[in-house]
């Protein structure tokens, strides 16, 4: 049975659409966290996913060049980095939420108010961009995330297991770096921002450990087996030090986890 318009699979399309980026962000904030579910259906690929503002333009990772923090377009393009990854996570929480069907409703409401944080910090680093003369679409973006969520639409195991337990668990990592010289360069105002990212990202990860885990036990795998198959299969990128292990435990990553990680670089 198809969902019906107010159904929250389907309701998640609206903003997953959105081509204007903060407009993206408000609808998401604006989507009611008590619509009715239907697990099961399967919702047809409406095309077009997801919206995109005409900018910034994507290029190649490696063809991003930083600028130095002492000055605002250094800091700038530091933030409107941090900002496109917010919007590409606002679209991967979406995306769950209408492409995989038959999981349990708190599945679906975990990820509704992962959108919802996501698009937070969105708007909370676009503002002060905005205050700083700059604006989100300033610069150049590469699609580095969104490029891992098309090679895992496939298999809700590789999608979760690969996009936040590795690629937005990097941001564990990074976060204490990047809040650090945005202090030092005098930016406190964007130092607190990064304060609220790095405690609610933490959450995030942890609800792609404890899915992944579900689905594995589900399907009878082991699940750090099955996480050294999937980096190797999806070519995850090759995660390196320095690791945020305090956040990285309190997300749910165990000792062998972690042990791995530090011996092997995933």
């Amino acid at each position: 049975m198809p969902p019906s318009p107010m159904d929250l699979r389907n309701a998640v399309l609206g903003p997953l659409l959105a081509q204007n980026a903060v407009q993206k962000a408000e609808l998401t904030l604006g989507l009611q966290a008590d619509l009715p579910l239907n697990c099961q259906a399967v919702i047809a690929d409406p095309g077009g996913i997801p919206g995109r503002p005409l900018q910034p333009v994507l290029v190649s990772h490696t063809s991003l060049k930083a600028k130095p923090l002492n000055t605002p377009e250094g800091r700038a393009l530091l933030l409107h980095a941090i900002a496109h990854i917010e919007l590409n996570a606002i679209d991967l929480a979406l995306d769950v939420v209408w492409r995989f069907d038959s999981m349990p409703e708190d599945f679906y409401r975990d990820w509704l108010r992962i959108a919802k944080e996501e698009a937070k910090h969105f708007l909370l680093i676009q503002k002060h961009l905005v205050s700083m003369g700059f604006d989100y679409g300033c610069f150049p973006a590469h699609n580095s995330l969104w490029d891992m969520a098309e090679r895992t639409k496939g298999d809700l195991l590789a999608r979760i297991g690969l996009v936040p337990r590795t690629m937005e668990a990097r941001g564990l990592d990074a976060s204490p770096g990047v809040k650090n010289k945005l202090i030092s360069a005098g930016d406190l105002a964007a130092g607190r921002i990064m304060d609220i990212i790095l405690e609610e990202e933490i959450g995030h990860v942890a609800a792609g450990n404890r899915w992944y885990r579900h689905v594995c036990k589900e399907r009878g795998l082991d699940p750090i087996a099955t996480y050294r198959e999937l980096i190797q299969q999806y070519d995850a990128p090759k995660l390196k030090s320095p690791y945020n292990l305090e956040a990285r435990r309190m997300a749910g990553f165990d000792d062998e986890e972690l042990q791995y990680l530090a011996a092997n670089g995933l």
